[in-house]
């Protein structure tokens, strides 16, 4: 995707971003040294100031890198990047690194541009980014690898996400993915409106 398609989300408006339930990809950066990985439970919490929850291994590179650097990335990844999802959520990064040398992102190719306000990459292709701080909630994180943040910056792909709502209409390459185990996944499906039933 070329970067004339990012375009600014409205914070109020950036829990839209996952509110449909999309799996992510969190990415996270600290040292010198970035990790990647795949994530099927992660939420919205609020509005003004946009929160996230969103579980994480406390085992996991990632978990560790985003709790030493109090920020990450939430990627929204879409159809045509499945078998990126599927790899990313099951290797390790930290294995890559001790035994290669390289990173996810080296090792599989993956390509990256530089997040607005933090140091995580922010991985191409995907169809919206949120970059997060870290909220200090250490009894979540230790005992329920419950990890909450604050958005502090989104963007999305302008082709299926614009004036505050998704539309994939005619881009079913773009469609978010939806884990439902063992490397299955279902992307969204078409849109029904919903009306209020008179009393």
């Amino acid at each position: 995707m070329s970067a004339s398609h990012r375009r600014p989300v409205p914070l109020p408006k950036a829990y839209r971003l996952l509110n449909h339930g999309p799996t992510v990809l969190v990415s996270a950066a600290h040292g010198g040294q970035r990790n990647i990985m795949a994530a099927a439970w992660a939420m919205p919490l609020d509005f003004e100031p946009p929160k996230i929850a969103v579980v994480l291994d406390k085992a996991t590179w990632t978990r560790q890198l985003l709790e030493a650097s109090g920020t990450f990335v939430l990627n929204v990844p879409c159809a045509v990047q499945a078998d990126i999802v599927q790899t990313v959520g099951s290797t390790s990064g930290l294995e890559l690194t001790r035994e290669q040398g390289r990173d996810k992102f080296q090792t599989y190719g993956l390509p990256t541009f530089a997040a607005e306000l933090i140091d995580a990459p922010m991985l191409e292709g995907c169809v919206a980014w949120l970059e997060c701080r870290l909220l200090p909630e250490p009894d979540n994180h230790q005992q329920y690898d419950l990890v909450l943040a604050e958005v502090i910056a989104a963007q999305a792909d302008e082709r299926v996400f614009s004036n505050g709502r998704w539309h994939f209409e005619g881009q079913d390459a773009l469609r978010t993915l939806h884990h439902v185990a063992g490397g299955h996944f279902l992307t969204i499906g078409e849109p029904v409106d919903g009306k209020t039933l008179q009393a």
